[in-house]
């Protein structure tokens, strides 16, 4: 279990993230504001950057909490976004040293899996890019000469508050694509509504699911091409045993019957033949 840090506006507090059967889920409190018509939000930071997580990961972490990875819809999301960040780069108590609030965070912004004709005609790259949430929100945030695109098809939010100022200002809050499998702190996002037990429960319900579909695989994987090697095991031990019966079942001999023993004193007369 990794212990990282869920930042709110006014507070801090602990958040888990747990690996059960390679999957990473997220527990603890969730960012809520402007009432319930306003979406909620989580955001994992990983103090050990070894405890990061790939483009996947995150995904998979924020819909098991009952979300999905960020997707900034406005320029007021945006900002609101920069404030939490901002918090999380002067909170003392995650940043004692020079560059330890560093880290950039993933958001639901990707193109993986998309390819240009899928559009019916050709796309230009930033045109490729989609929200997983399926947010159809045109709103972008690039970094100067973003998307760079080539192998790097998933999107983070720059969080690099003590790097150098680079061609296009700081490295802070824009966004810039990445390889999918880079590992990166993340942001959830969760929809208007969806109270704390709801979570809960489709957390519980993605668990089973889960169990679900690996029992699935073991089935399909395991168990069913072992059939016939357990059929051929049966009529090997079969065949074994009726013979091992065979040869120990004592022989008889068979009694011979004197009254169908006979031959006949009087020859047959042959058809057609008189005497």
């Amino acid at each position: 279990m990794t212990t990282i840090i869920l930042v709110a506006l006014d507070t801090l507090s602990a958040l888990t993230v747990a690996s059960r059967n390679n999957a990473v889920r997220v527990t603890g409190q969730t960012i809520c504001q402007g009432g319930a018509e306003q979406p909620c939000y989580k955001i994992a930071y990983f103090r050990d950057m070894s405890s990061r997580v790939a483009f996947w990961e995150a995904q998979q972490a924020c819909e098991m909490d009952g979300g999905a990875l960020l997707s900034v819809e406005s320029q007021a999301e945006q900002q609101l976004i920069e404030q939490l960040l901002q918090d999380l780069s002067s909170s003392s108590s995650i940043a004692p040293g020079p560059g330890e609030s560093d880290g950039d965070f993933w958001i639901g912004l990707t193109r993986a899996n998309r390819e240009p004709q899928d559009y019916g005609h050709f796309a230009s790259c930033p045109d490729l890019y989609h929200w997983t949430d399926r947010s159809t929100a045109q709103f972008r945030n690039w970094y100067s000469d973003e998307p760079s695109c080539g192998g790097e098809a998933c999107v983070v939010m720059y969080h690099q508050p003590t790097a150098l100022t680079g061609p296009g200002g700081a490295y802070l809050y824009q966004w810039n694509d990445d390889r999918c499998n880079m590992k990166h702190n993340f942001i959830c996002k969760y929809e208007p509504g969806i109270r704390s037990d709801q979570r809960h429960k489709h957390i519980f319900s993605d668990s089973s699911s889960f169990v679900d579909a690996h029992m699935c695989l073991l089935l399909i994987y395991v168990i069913i091409p072992t059939i016939p090697l357990l059929l051929l095991i049966l009529v090997a031990s079969g065949t074994c045993c009726f013979q091992m019966l065979s040869k120990s079942k004592p022989r008889t001999k068979t009694s011979v019957n004197q009254t169908t023993l006979w031959i006949s004193k009087t020859p047959k007369a042959e058809n057609g033949m008189e005497v």
